[in-house]
């Protein structure tokens, strides 16, 4: 017999949160990390990075550079030694030690609270400031949206829209704010475990029989 296809427009943003929750009660950030510094930092190295590289080098750097003023004091070329297996070394190193330098100079030596000077910080965006938010200080601020988190707004159709700014901006309209930091880490599980790029689990999808992608018979 064949297939007949019946596509949901998009998922029910309740449903999702209910089954996401249930699927990932515990999501949390990956990134090891012991104070908002250490996030920080962490967050901008893992730009075209994996997490699981990511802390890989962040035990000795840390070790080496203890606090923001340090990680300013620092020669370049040091902190490019020890962060060079996660790419893009030379700019990460760079806006790693202005960063710190700003923190110092304008805020006394500790991470800002607030997305208007955390995103003034060198290497700073968006997304780096919301993850430092939600994370290290448990502010909502907004909805961290990485590749895994865009992608899976765009096959359930929660997001129309293409750049992550957007489509954080559909999200907030969907959920609650309590919710915000928790779908983050929900999302991104959901991605790395099951709703590959290249080769999505369906079956073992917690949102599979509501999913517009889904096919069913």
């Amino acid at each position: 017999m064949a297939k007949t296809k019946k596509f949901v427009k998009s998922l029910n943003p309740n449903e999702t949160l209910k089954r996401l929750y249930k699927k990932y009660p515990d999501a949390y950030c990956e990134l090891t990390h012991r104070n908002p510094y250490e996030l920080l930092i962490a967050t901008i190295l893992s730009a075209q990075c994996t997490d699981e590289r990511v802390n890989k080098v962040t035990p000795l750097l840390f070790e080496t550079f203890s606090s923001p003023a340090d990680m300013a004091k620092a020669p370049v070329e040091k902190i490019e030694e020890l962060i060079k297996s996660t790419g893009f070394y030379k700019n990460k190193a760079k806006n790693i030690k202005q960063c710190c330098q700003d923190i110092c100079d304008k805020h006394d030596g500790h991470v800002p609270k607030d997305v208007d000077s955390l995103v003034a910080l060198a290497g700073v965006g968006r997304k780096t400031a919301n993850v430092v938010l939600g994370v290290a200080f448990k502010i909502p601020n907004g909805i961290v949206v990485d590749t895994h988190v865009s992608r899976i707004s765009q096959r359930t159709g929660l997001s129309k829209s293409k750049t992550p700014e957007k489509i954080e901006r559909d999200l907030i309209a969907l959920v609650p704010k309590k919710n915000w930091i928790q779908l983050s880490h929900q999302m991104i599980f959901l991605g790395r475990q099951i709703c590959k790029a290249r080769s999505p689990q369906c079956e073992s999808c917690p949102l599979n029989s509501i999913c517009p992608k889904n096919d069913y018979q």
